[in-house]
């Protein structure tokens, strides 16, 4: 009698303390593996299985209507989930997992007896990773749990690697999607050129020590990094003190127009911080110049069997660049056409038009206009 009072109870299994609260998958075996069994046994068994497969970090309930909180709680790195249990089922906690940012890309490892191909398949429309049939056999265990991390530390530096170049909310969005958009062939697209630049760069160079130089820079670049990130905008190009920020492509954006204009706003305001911390550490008085530009530009892979680059060509990109070259510090000079798509957002006080400007390298002038953000 006291053994079934005690089997009705949730059982939850505490994990091993992980350095700052999550792990890298250096070393699959520090994940922690979650489990989630209405039958304490059940679980009582598999965790001895992981232990003698040296997988140290271990929590589980088996009480499945707790499961999201723990999920939201534990952060795990892979869920073994029982489909058949009272109350909460297997394929709701399946459902609340998919609909929920923080909690749609743990990979699930479903448990079931079941032998049904409609189970299997029901499972996988939930977002179930693989399958293990019960009784669990333990070599199957190990080896399933290997290969669930091996592929999800794959899939994370495939973000870490794309995050570099594109937002989060985008990188996710590309590893969903395999075939698009760096894999596909060139082609033409609209899109609205952003290009960023540090006044007073050179003198910097020359007046501050190396390691302060180098410091500054990515001071200066993180900053505008995250003021691009903040509005979806594809880093094209980053060298010297310049950056080249793409809006509407390889993603189409209905309102990118507002979106690099956003981004030039955050942009002056962000620098404007580190610009008056510079001043007082180093005496130096710097801004960011920004110009912008939209129109057809061919997107795609270009280079040499031994060196690719994603990137951008055509007038909108040189135009921006030349806009960028003119632009006084805390100034974002845009072409007319782009001003047009954003006059409404703009406090007319803060506009002085240009008129038609020679830009250098440029055969024909370019209506011009400044803004002060």
């Amino acid at each position: 009698m006291s053994m079934a009072i005690e089997m009705d109870k949730p059982m939850e299994t505490k994990p091993a303390q992980r350095e700052g609260g999550r792990i890298a998958l250096d070393g699959l075996h520090d994940a922690l593996v979650m489990m989630v069994d209405d039958e304490p046994l059940v679980i009582e068994m598999t965790q001895a299985l992981l232990e003698k497969a040296e997988f140290r970090n271990f929590v589980s309930t088996s009480d499945a209507s707790s499961a999201i909180t723990m999920l939201l709680r534990e952060r795990p790195d892979v869920l073994l989930l029982d489909i058949n249990m009272p109350r909460v089922s297997g394929f709701e906690v399946l459902a609340r997992m998919r609909g929920d940012p923080g909690l749609k890309h743990i990979p699930v490892v479903v448990l079931t007896s079941a032998e049904d191909a409609e189970t299997k398949l029901k499972a996988l429309e939930f977002g179930a990773s693989d399958f293990l049939r019960k009784p669990v056999d333990p070599s199957e265990l190990a080896l399933r749990l290997r290969n669930t991390l091996a592929a999800k530390a794959h899939r994370e530096a495939i973000r870490k690697a794309f995050v570099r170049y594109v937002s989060p909310r985008l990188a996710e969005g590309i590893i969903n999607d395999a075939a698009a958009p760096f894999s596909s062939p060139a082609q033409r697209a609209e899109m609205v050129a952003l290009f960023a630049d540090l006044r007073g760069f050179t003198r910097i160079t020359e007046t501050i020590g190396v390691e302060h130089v180098v410091e500054m820079l990515n001071e200066y670049f993180t900053v505008l990094t995250e003021a691009a990130y903040q509005h979806d905008g594809t880093i094209f190009n980053m060298a010297g003190d310049s950056l080249l920020v793409g809006f509407n492509v390889p993603f189409l954006q209905a309102d990118a127009a507002a979106r690099a204009w956003r981004t030039a706003v955050d942009m002056t305001a962000r620098f404007g911080v580190v610009a008056a911390g510079w001043r007082k550490r180093h005496g130096v008085d710097t801004g960011v110049g920004i110009g912008i530009c939209q129109g057809p530009v061919i997107i795609g892979n270009v280079g040499s069997p031994h060196y690719m680059s994603y990137t951008v060509i055509g007038n909108p990109v040189n135009t921006a660049a030349r806009l960028m070259e003119a632009a006084q510090m805390g100034e974002v000079l845009v072409s007319s056409d782009f001003y047009e798509e954003i006059r409404r957002l703009v406090p007319q006080d803060r506009v002085e038009s240009r008129g038609e400007v020679a830009l250098r390298g440029k055969a024909e002038t370019v209506r011009v206009y400044s803004i002060r953000p």
